[in-house]
C-alpha cells in the first residue's frame, strides 16, 4: 500500500524523515528527556538513524513511514508508522514524539485525531502501539486518545512495553 501520508494533517506539512533531518530529530528527542529516562538511554544520531529504518518482524521497508510534522520549516513532531502490522487491517505507531513547547496544549491529541481519521479513511480497522509501561505520562496520553491496554506486554530490553490498541 502506498499511503498518501502528505494528507495526514491539515495544520502541518507531513513528509518522510531523511538522514538530513537527523539534527532536527535529535533536538526534538533531547527536548523530551522523560521518555529516554524510562528506557534508560539517551538520544543520539546513531540510534535515531537506526530508528529511521528499523522494522518489526514480518514487515517490509515499504510498510514503514517515519514522518515529520513541519510548520514553517520547523519540526514539531515525529511519527513512526508501520502499515499492515501486526495484521493487514491494522496500523502500528512505533514512535510519536511532540516538541516540548507544544505539549499540554492539545496539539498531540489533535495530531493523533487527524492520524486516526486518515487511517480509517485508508481502510484500517484498528491502530496498535507499544508504550513504555513505567511512563505514566504516556499512559495518560494514550488513554485520553481512547487507546486501551490489550494485556500484552513484552521486554523492550531493560524496560517493559505495554501494548495498547484503538478500534477505528
Amino acid at each position: 500500500m502506498d499511503l498518501p501520508f502528505q494528507q495526514i494533517s491539515t495544520q502541518y506539512q507531513v513528509r518522510r524523515m531523511t538522514e538530513e533531518d537527523l539534527p532536527a530529530l535529535l533536538a526534538l528527542a533531547r527536548g523530551n528527556p522523560t521518555y529516554y529516562a524510562h528506557i534508560h538511554d539517551q538520544p543520539s544520531l546513531e540510534n535515531l538513524r537506526e530508528d529511521l529504518s528499523k522494522l518489526p518482524p514480518r514487515t517490509a521497508p515499504e510498510d514503514k513511514y517515519f514522518l515529520g510534522y513541519f510548520q514553517e520549516g520547523r519540526l514539531a513532531a515525529a511519527l513512526d508508522l508501520i502499515t499492515a502490522y501486526p495484521a493487514p487491517d491494522m496500523a502500528f505507531i512505533g514512535w510519536f514524539i511532540l516538541r516540548k513547547d507544544l505539549q499540554g496544549r492539545g496539539t498531540g491529541t489533535a495530531l493523533i485525531t487527524e492520524l486516526l481519521s486518515f487511517l480509517k479513511a485508508q481502510g484500517f480497522l484498528s491502530v496498535r502501539l507499544g508504550r513504555v509501561k513505567s511512563n505514566p505520562e504516556s499512559r495518560a496520553f494514550w488513554l485520553k486518545n481512547e487507546f486501551l491496554p490489550t494485556g500484552l506486554e513484552y521486554d523492550g530490553g531493560g524496560y517493559t512495553v505495554s501494548v495498547m490498541q484503538r478500534t477505528l
